[in-house]
Parts: C-alpha cells; sequence; structure tokens
C-alpha cells in the first residue's frame, strides 16, 4: 500500500467500475447533492433554521467509502453530516424533517443538523463539537474489538479538527489498543474559513498518525474510484487486526462552510475551476456516456432522484413540530 507522503496528485492507478458501480455511485451522489441544494433553498424560506453544513462537492468521499465498506461497519462524522446520513441508507424523509424540526425527524426535530443518530444504519452521530467524530469513532471500534464482530468503524473529520488535541490522544489509545478504526480526514482546504496553509504546519494530514505509528496515505478525494480502492485496502488492513489507518482525502467544498458563510476568503474562479475540471459526479456521468449508456437514461436517474428529495422537502414541511410533551423525552439526567 502506498504510504503518506506520496501526495494525492501522484499518479493512482484503480481499478476501473463496472457499469453497475458507475451507476450506484452516480445515483447515491446525486441524492446527497440535490438533498443538499434543496436543504439550501429550504434555509433561504426559513423553513430550516440555526446551523446548517452542506456538503456539496464532497459526495465522492463518503459514496467511495460506502462502497467499499461491509454492512455492519459504523459511520461516525462532524456537523456536515447529511452526505453520510443518506449514503448510509437513512430516508430523506427523517433527515430533512430533522433539518425543519419536525416530529418525523430522526431525532424527533429536537436535534437538528448535527444531532441525528440511526442505530439500524450503524450511524453513530454528526458531531457539532469540533474533533470529536475521533475518540466517538474510537469507542466504538473498541467496542467491535470487544465483541469480535470484525465490523470496522469509519469516523470522518475535517482537516481543521486535525489540529484538536482530542485527535491525538485518540490516535495514541487507537494505536495502543489496535482498534479497527479507519480515520478519514476530509480536507476541504479551507476549515471554517482559513486556508490551511496558513493554519497547519504539516499539511500532509495523513501524516498525522505516524508518531503513533498508523499508517497513511493521501489520494484525491474527487475521484470516487479513488476513494473507493483507498478505503477498501485501508479496512482490510483493520480488519486483519493490524489496528488503525489514516486516510486523508483531498476534496473541495463548493458552498460556504455553512449557509452563513460567504466564502470571500477564495476567488469565484477557483470554486469555477473545481467544478468545470473535478467535479465528481461529472466524471461520472462522462464515464458512463462513453460505456454507452444513453443521456436519457441519466436524466431518468437525476429525474427519480429529484422526486425523492421534493417528497421529503414536501414532508418535511407538511410535518408538524415537536408536541412540548417531549421537550424532557431522551433526557438523561
Amino acid at each position: 500500500m502506498a504510504t503518506a507522503g506520496d501526495g494525492a496528485n501522484a499518479a493512482q492507478s484503480v481499478a476501473p467500475f463496472t457499469r453497475e458501480e458507475e451507476l450506484r455511485a452516480l445515483r447515491d451522489m446525486l441524492l446527497i447533492r440535490r438533498f443538499e441544494e434543496k436543504a439550501g433553498q429550504l434555509y433561504g424560506m426559513g423553513v430550516i433554521a440555526g446551523f446548517c453544513h452542506l456538503y456539496i462537492g464532497q459526495e465522492a468521499v463518503v459514496v467511495g467509502a460506502k462502497m467499499a465498506a461491509r454492512d455492519g461497519d459504523e459511520f461516525t462524522t462532524s456537523y456536515r453530516d447529511h452526505g453520510h446520513m443518506l449514503a448510509s441508507g437513512m430516508d430523506a424523509k427523517g433527515v430533512m424533517a430533522e433539518l425543519a424540526g419536525k416530529r418525523g425527524g430522526y431525532s424527533k426535530g429536537k436535534g437538528g443538523s448535527m444531532h441525528m443518530f440511526s442505530r439500524e444504519k450503524s450511524f453513530f452521530g454528526g458531531h457539532g463539537i469540533v474533533g470529536a467524530p475521533a475518540p466517538i469513532g474510537a469507542g466504538v471500534a473498541f467496542a467491535n474489538l470487544y465483541r469480535g464482530d470484525g465490523r470496522v468503524s469509519l469516523t470522518f473529520f475535517g482537516e481543521g479538527a486535525a489540529n484538536q488535541g482530542q485527535v491525538y490522544e485518540t490516535f495514541n489509545i487507537a494505536a495502543l489498543w489496535k482498534l479497527p478504526v479507519l480515520f478519514i480526514v476530509e480536507n476541504n482546504r479551507y476549515a471554517m474559513g482559513t486556508s490551511l496553509t496558513r493554519a497547519a504546519a504539516q499539511t500532509d494530514f495523513a501524516m498525522r498518525g505516524a508518531a503513533f505509528g498508523i499508517p497513511g496515505r493521501q489520494v484525491d478525494g474527487m475521484d470516487v474510484r479513488v476513494v473507493r480502492a483507498a478505503a477498501a485496502e485501508a479496512l482490510d488492513w483493520c480488519r486483519s487486526g493490524k489496528g488503525p489507518y489514516l486516510l486523508e482525502v483531498q476534496t473541495y467544498r463548493y458552498r460556504g462552510h455553512s449557509m452563513s458563510d460567504p466564502a470571500k476568503y477564495r476567488s469565484k474562479e477557483e470554486v469555477q475551476k473545481m467544478r468545470e475540471e473535478h467535479d465528481p459526479i461529472e466524471q461520472v456521468r462522462l464515464r458512463l456516456l462513453a460505456d454507452g449508456v444513453s443521456e436519457d437514461e441519466l436524466k431518468k436517474i437525476d429525474a427519480n432522484v429529484r422526486k425523492i428529495v421534493a417528497e421529503a422537502a414536501d414532508f418535511a414541511m407538511s410535518d408538524k413540530e415537536p408536541d412540548p410533551s417531549e421537550l424532557y423525552t431522551d433526557v438523561l439526567a
């Protein structure tokens, strides 16, 4: 396996997807993008309030990782979490209703964007505390090790969170106990709004586990095939009893850090260049067209996805708010 320092821009040979795999990747990434576009629209309408962090541009990361994972492998992430929920198989209606604070949401309308969980889908939450996914995901991995169930905990956080002390405390204990946890740093370059080159002394985040003997790899997070291949190798490492692994996936968010961020710290030309040259969905679409899939068939996939998202939005807008009697339920004293 390639080691940290090889660089995401180095040649990364990956096995091509079958047509079925390309179609799955396209559908799953389109679902995330159309959902996030609608969420942004509903935020502008006032249906969604509070915090809202969109995943547009980063879809290949979680979809590629999910394609490599086995049923039962757990996902834990930070507050940019809607895409991880959808990739985990959570229902779009329940996710959108929670964003809108409605009783049909995954947390009964009481959690909002950053507090959704699904034990059934092995999704252990989006967490608003920066760096928090690392110790939580390691805790899930400890449970897997204790039970001996062969599962791996996939734990996502951003390059900004990678500077948090709790992340390194987690690396230490995960390496010491050889926990089956795959740490995935989603490097979208700007954290909350500061270029990583101004905030990180070591910008090769795949190296961050080296002091603890954790192997790492830096890969192109805009190509779903590359992510799937790298995640598959890393998951094999974790599942074999060798302990944790660290993947840095270099990706890019098209929108601001949150809906309240005008993103003036980067140029419009930079964003447009990424959209035109590296968009993860467009890469798959072009490969499918070259493979003989018709434009009409691809439009049908998009139409079906848009229908799912529209129904989720309608449900979120028509659903009722939580009953006041719910105020103290699920609260542990």
